[in-house]
This record gives structure tokens, sequence and C-alpha cells, in this order.
């Protein structure tokens, strides 16, 4: 049931998503739309409720239970960010808006996304470890939680990921290419009109008649 949920919410995350944007630009209903993309965190609310509930049941704790958990921190991490990337090249495409701002390539500019980039995935991973711990604790020292602190070593491989790639843009900063110096342009040599015998200019010999 919960994993069914999490494929639910999946789908309902971007169902929600292209109707609000539709709404919001190819419709010109942007108060409809906006009110649609609003509805995104229910459907976090709805799987932590549903989470809960089944673990107060008393159900034991797997790897279901801790996938869930992991849904909604990346949801929370990396769903505002999702959703401005797609709003951003649907008004571009459809409202006329500014094309989509490209991430730097180079130096310190590439190396600021990348730590921004890195604290998004942070907060999505500290916050399914906090769900987790909650869960742990929910169950007590007397349940398997094994499978709940499994997926609390992956989050820290996650956080630990992101600082690596960031650290490595700030240690060793892309340089961007060299331009090639431009060739100076090549002075022709000026030709002088060539003379005649008496003086005059060259001119087109005539036909031989």
């Amino acid at each position: 049931m919960i994993v069914a949920l999490i494929i639910a919410c999946e789908v309902a995350f971007w169902v929600l998503l292209a109707a609000g944007l539709a709404f919001r630009y190819v419709f010109r209903m942007p108060r409809l739309g906006l009110a649609l993309l609003l509805c995104e965190p229910l459907l976090e609310v709805v799987l932590f409720a549903v989470t809960a509930i089944d673990l107060g049941h008393g159900a034991e704790p797997d790897w279901r239970h801790g996938l869930a958990a992991v849904y909604i921190g990346f949801t929370v991490g990396l769903g505002h960010s999702t959703v401005k990337w797609v709003d951003a090249r649907v008004a571009h495409r459809f409202a006329g808006g500014p094309p989509p701002v490209r991430p730097p390539k180079y130096g310190r500019a590439r190396a600021v996304h990348e730590w921004k980039v890195a604290g998004r995935w942070t907060l999505a991973a500290v916050v399914a470890m906090a769900l987790l711990q909650a869960a742990v604790r929910h169950v007590g020292g007397d349940g398997e939680t094994g499978s709940l602190r499994a997926w609390q070593l992956r989050m820290l491989w996650v956080i630990g990921i992101n600082l690596v790639i960031a650290g490595s843009y700030t240690l060793f900063p892309k340089a961007a290419p060299k331009a090639a110096p431009k060739a100076a342009p090549k002075s022709e040599p000026k030709s002088e009109p060539k003379s005649e015998p008496n003086g005059g200019s060259e001119r087109e010999p005539a036909k031989m008649r």
C-alpha cells in the first residue's frame, strides 16, 4: 500500500504541475493555476499521515516506510526548485517570458551554483533523516528498526557525495577557455600603376585588326 501511494503521489505531483502551468500560461487563468500548484504540498501531508497511521497500527517498519520518508524529504528539498525550473521554461515557451537562465560554467560562479545544489540535496537528506529518526523513536527499542537505519546511512552518503562535488569545484575551479588572439589583418602592398615608355599610365592594348 505504501509503495502504491508513493507512486500515486509522484504521478499526482507531475499532473498537478502540468495542469497548474497549463492554466497559468496557456488558458490565461493564473489564479486557478496557482491554486493547483499550491496543492502540491498536500500530497506529502497525505503520504506522511498514511505512513504514520500504518506504523501506529503496529506495522513492522521496513524499506517501504523508509522510502516514504525519503520521498517526502526529497520533495521538500527539491520540489520547489523543480517547479521553478519547469515554470521558467513553460513561461518562455508559451507566455513570451525571458529565456531560462543557464547555470554558470566556470570559476567561482560555478562553485557557488554547485554549493546551492548541494544545499538543496542536503536539505532533502536531512529532512528524510529526521523523519526516519521520528519513525525509529515511534517504534521504540523493542521494534525492528534496521531498515530505517539503513535508509539514514544512505542519506549520509547523499550528503557526502554532494559536498565532495561542490568542494571539488571550489578547490579546483573550472577555468574558462582562453580566447585565441585575433590575428592582425595583413596589409597588402599597394601596387603602383605601371608607366609606359611615354610616361602615360598603362592601358589595355588595342585589338589588332
